[in-house]
């Protein structure tokens, strides 16, 4: 029976990204530079403060960045307020030579380092974080309206740098089908940092004119607004699938200080989902000299290097590479692509092949001149190029036998010769590379064992140990540390992976109920090789708190394999990350796992978890018994095209249709509870409104939660859903109900906007 205090552990666990050092401590190290990269400190969290470190990587020194225990005495004097060293009552600094500055107790301060005297300072309000500032610090660039505006950081003059932005064709947005507006408006702001690249010498910005005005117009009515007004009508431009107008982006280079602006002399880029800028599709040269750019047409089979004149708008083909299905520079949506543009030379990651490796080509005559890497794994990230010595430093995942997903640091000279590991282990590393420095930060863990992070020069010597990650707090909970399995998928040969959660107070002798965590993908991995969950492995610890076995694995047609493992999504989505792999993976871990109840499993999903989860439970109806589907994205046919098209084909109708729930509403034999948030504009409440109409239609027994004035990921009222969502599955997974417990609200914060969308 689920008790209070299974619930209480949930909550913890699930609070764990909004409170860093709660649960643990020293996990994550997350940098600030320096003397301009030389040096960096970073903060450990303890749960009740934070403990300041700096670290100088030539002299492999890790020390405290001062006294913590003279600053707190220091502040108490100055500020004649008690100041606990040990929790500090501040978060960030800014740290000099001999002094470190910071708010704290509703004041600024300065403290001396050598004499540790406290005093007052005048305080610089930091830039408006809807600016981009210069790289020398001179000026910035904001959004006004639909144009672009620079102001000096010196003497605040302001001035125009475009002046003919409309409605739907403006300056340095996005596609307002990704725009958050929801969840920007919940947080104060009117709109995000424009999506603009400033020129390495500070004269000039690279932008875009966005150009939405035939784009597809979609509705969404606020019940209730903030004033307490009548509803109100929110108009979005968004593009379904096969329609004929996208978002179109027109790049343009804008002198600063003349005023003038260079437009580029080609056809706009198709911008279905985000800025090519914010993407990094966009980019300047090291020197300034051009602005280098990546483009596909709609059928997404044709990727090409461009380049841009910033003083003429001349736009030229450097390379480019066709394929049978999409071309694309990395298999992960949402990164960086794996492309870097050298003094006579570009970098370019190709999967043609059947695995991800980088290829040379001549800069000027866009001749291939060599494969840099090969064999039967995959480049992830390049992380640094040193053309003097002509070697390419970067990760790549496929190198640890037991585990494919694990990234290994490497190097490879430019000629393809020299290939070796710079991390020879068994770990997965994640990387952090400050730019032109002779180090890089390194963490390696696994989903089993907690993060080490250290920092290493690029031979792999450890110059400085920084921290080894403490979970006692963690394993206080009841938590233990999750299986990582192998399996077969479905068709009997290839090898799936994924990972086990235990249930808290676990005993081999009972039996459990078990859910499947379901992200299908096919653009993010649902399973992280990492000990960090991340956004998507939010739910599967609070879950096993409960009393769950929890499951969640990488179905074929997911990324972070070779070219036809994803590929098996192409014209599949209807698959949902191939469910078929999952109920053959229920069935084998079960075999060697009497604990695991094969009669009471659900499912529990997120966007496209939401569509996997009740699609779970329309295609397998004699394996999955229960379901939340939270914000789904359940009908391909009205979602959003670049995703959709990227996935199932530009022209594909009928793989659009398949991927359809709604169509397949009067399958539905489990309990299945569908939660939406009345004001997603990344997924549309009419996804699970139509599903909600056609079961009912059917005449389904289903529960329906429409949380008013929400957004997508529902973060104004996590605690809330997630508590109904756990009720649920208690109730119709193990025939008791559950305590009444309802979790506390959580605030919207920086930490956990940086977990859900990093």
């Amino acid at each position: 029976m689920t008790t209070t205090q299974d619930y209480q552990a949930a909550e913890l666990l699930f609070r764990r990204p909004t409170r860093p050092g709660e649960l643990v401590i020293g996990d994550k190290v997350r940098p600030q530079w320096i003397d301009g990269g030389a040096r960096f400190w970073y903060a450990v969290s303890n749960g009740a403060g934070r403990r300041f470190v700096r670290v100088d990587p030539a002299a492999g020194t890790r020390e405290p960045a001062f006294d913590h225990t003279l600053l707190a005495a220091a502040l108490a004097a100055a500020s004649g307020h008690p100041v606990d060293p040990e929790a500090l009552p501040f978060m960030a600094i800014e740290l000099g030579q001999n002094a470190v500055e910071f708010a704290a107790l509703g004041e600024y301060w300065r403290c001396d380092l050598e004499g540790y005297v406290c005093e007052r300072a005048e305080f610089t309000p930091p830039g408006s974080p809807l600016d981009v500032p210069s790289p020398d610090g001179k000026a910035a660039v904001s959004q006004r309206g639909h144009d672009l505006w620079a102001r000096s950081l010196s003497d605040g003059r302001e001035w125009a740098l475009t002046t003919d932005g409309e409605p739907d064709h403006r300056y340095g947005s996005g596609p307002d089908c990704t725009g958050n507006g929801t969840l920007l408006r919940k947080i104060g702001l009117p709109h995000l940092p424009p999506a603009v690249a400033w020129s390495p010498d500070s004269t000039k910005v690279l932008a875009h004119r966005t150009d939405e005005r035939s784009v597809r117009q979609t509705h969404l009515v606020e019940a209730r607004p903030a004033d307490g007004g009548a509803p109100l009508l929110h108009t979005q431009r968004y593009a379904y699938a096969g329609d004929e107008n996208m978002p179109l982006a027109e790049l343009v280079v804008l002198d600063v200080a003349e005023g003038t602006v260079v437009r580029a002399q080609a056809e706009p880029l198709l911008m279905p989902q985000l800025s090519p800028i914010t993407t990094k599709w966009a980019w300047w040269a090291p020197d300034g000299s051009a602005v280098y750019y990546l483009g596909r047409p709609r059928d997404l089979r044709t990727l090409t290097l461009y380049r841009l004149d910033p003083a003429t708008g001349e736009v030229t083909t450097v390379l480019s590479e066709t394929g049978t299905t999409r071309v694309e520079p990395n298999q992960w949506m949402y990164e960086p692509p794996i492309v870097r543009v050298l003094a006579d030379e570009v970098l370019w990651y190709s999967q043609r092949d059947g695995w991800g490796h980088l290829y040379r080509y001549d800069l000027r005559t866009g001749a291939l001149l060599g494969q840099v890497t090969s064999g039967q794994w995959a480049v992830r990230q390049i992380l640094r190029v040193d053309e003097a010595e002509r070697v390419v430093y970067f990760t790549a995942s496929g190198l640890v036998d037991k585990d494919p997903y694990r990234r290994t640091v490497c190097r490879a000279g430019l000629d393809g010769s020299g290939f070796a590991k710079v991390t020879d282990d068994e770990l997965d590393h994640v990387v952090t590379v400050p730019e032109d420095q002779e180090y890089f930060i390194d963490s390696a863990s696994t989903v089993d064992t907690p993060p080490v992070t250290r920092v290493r020069d690029w031979a792999g010597r450890v110059l400085a140990e920084l921290e080894s990650a403490d979970t006692a707090k963690l394993t206080a909970t009841g938590w233990t540390a999750p299986e990582r399995f192998c399996v077969k998928a479905a068709d009997g040969e290839t090898e799936i992976y994924g990972v086990l959660y235990r249930p808290r107070g676990f005993d081999p002798a009972q039996r459990y109920p078990v859910v499947d965590n379901v992200y299908p993908g096919p653009q993010v991995n649902r399973v992280a090789p990492c000990f960090d969950p991340g956004g998507l492995g939010l739910d599967a610890e609070p879950l096993a708190a409960l009393g769950f076995v929890v499951v969640a694995l990488d179905g074929r047609g997911t990324p972070g394999r070779s070219k036809s493992f994803h590929d098996a999504s192409y014209g599949h989505l209807a698959d949902a990350g191939c469910l078929a792999d999952h109920v053959a993976a229920l069935e084998q871990l079960a075999r060697t796992r009497p604990w695991m109840d094969l009669d009471r499993v659900g499912t529990f999903g997120h966007s496209g978890g939401g569509f996997a989860a009740a699609r779970a439970l329309l295609d397998f109806p004699e394996v999955y018994k229960a379901g939340v589907a939270l914000s789904g994205s359940h009908d391909a046919r009205h979602f959003n095209l670049g995703f959709v098209e990227t996935y199932d084909g530009a022209d594909n109708p009928e793989a659009w249709a398949r991927a359809s729930n709604v169509d397949l509403a009067d399958r539905l034999a489990g309990k299945l509870l569908l939660i939406h948030g009345e004001m997603d504009d990344q997924v549309h409440p009419d996804h699970t409104l139509r599903l909600a109409d056609r079961l009912i239609a059917a005449d389904k027994d289903f529960e329906l939660l429409i949380v008013p004035g929400a957004e997508h990921t529902l973060l104004d009222c996590l605690a809330y859903v997630r508590g109904r969502s756990w009720d649920f599955l208690v109730r119709e997974l193990t025939g008791t109900q559950p305590p009444a417990y309802r979790p506390a609200p959580i605030a919207i914060g920086p930490e956990l906007l940086g977990e859900l969308f990093a």
